[in-house]
């Protein structure tokens, strides 16, 4: 009977002890949780204006790709459907491309080689990837040689547009970065040039003359599209696809494209961009543009 009695006061005295460490473990513990200071959250940091405006800037050159890959595959298609006779629509127009897209190319990657880190590593990797891809491509097309590209251009253009094309943003491109980077997606968001169907504004150049407008209507020519006027060598003619005119014995075969016009005599081949070109031949003879838009071309003949 003793040893029993003696049994339940230890058992008792454990269950006070157990009870007594309840009362000041669990309960005690939150008691001194809620006496301590909590530390102070960090709020969340807007992204730098300079991250921001990284960001715009990789994103205008990657609009600027997507849209070189675009009008180079467009061109392309263009002179592919080419078709006139003589075939000298398409050589004028192959010659076109092949003469500004190389300068595109290089225009983009002197954008990318001028863009500075971002302080985010992931960032600054796709910058360094993308920079590499289109620099490779910008002296490629640099190291054509110019000869090959008037005697064969046609077929050079395919060559060409299949390296534009491969101008894609390595993966994972900025857009996915942003999904993983908190701090890149606020910069993604902030800037202009990331919002979706963002356009360069063409137009607002600083310090750049403003051009022609090319939509008004051509003046008229002296002599319309009588090129037998030309034969004594002062003439002023339109001309609104190609023509074939004998000036002073020279005999000059004129292509005009929406955005070219090109003079072909002998083997030389001269190409102008807009109104004010002139193109001068070997025995005095010059022709010169006097207006020019998607309509056709007023050209004046002239000899010394």
């Amino acid at each position: 009977m003793g040893r029993s009695r003696g049994v339940a006061v230890v058992v008792a005295g454990l269950v006070l002890a157990v009870g007594g460490c309840g009362e000041g473990g669990t309960d005690g513990k939150a008691a001194r949780a809620s006496a301590e200071p909590k530390p102070a959250r960090s709020p969340s940091s807007s992204p730098s204006s300079e991250l921001v405006e990284w960001a715009g800037d990789m994103c205008e050159s990657t609009v600027a790709l997507r849209n070189l890959r675009k009008e180079s595959a467009a061109d392309l298609k263009e002179i592919r459907d080419s078709d006139d006779e003589t075939g000298m629509l398409a050589h004028a127009r192959a010659l076109s491309y092949l003469s500004s897209t190389p300068a595109d190319v290089e225009t983009v990657a002197d954008g990318l080689e001028d863009l500075g880190p971002s302080g985010v590593p992931a960032a600054d990797r796709l910058r360094d990837a993308l920079r590499k891809k289109v620099r490779s491509v910008a002296n490629e097309l640099e190291a054509q040689s110019p000869a090959v590209g008037l005697e064969y251009a046609e077929s050079t253009v395919a060559d060409v547009d299949e390296r534009v094309q491969s101008l894609t943003p390595p993966q994972p491109d900025l857009p996915a970065l942003a999904k993983r980077i908190p701090r890149l997606a606020a910069a993604y968001e902030q800037a202009e040039q990331c919002a979706p169907g963002w356009q360069p504004d063409e137009s607002s150049g600083e310090g750049d003359s403003a051009a022609p407008d090319p939509t008004g209507p051509l003046p008229k020519a002296a002599d319309g599209k009588n090129y037998q006027a030309c034969s004594d060598g002062a003439c002023e003619v339109l001309v609104t696809s190609t023509a074939d005119i004998t000036a002073k014995g020279t005999k000059v075969h004129v292509i005009v494209a929406d955005d070219s016009i090109t003079f072909q005599s002998g083997g030389g081949v001269m190409q102008f961009g807009g109104a004010g070109g002139e193109a001068g031949f070997g025995n005095g003879l010059k022709a010169n543009v006097v207006a020019h838009n998607k309509d056709g071309a007023v050209l004046k003949f002239a000899r010394p």
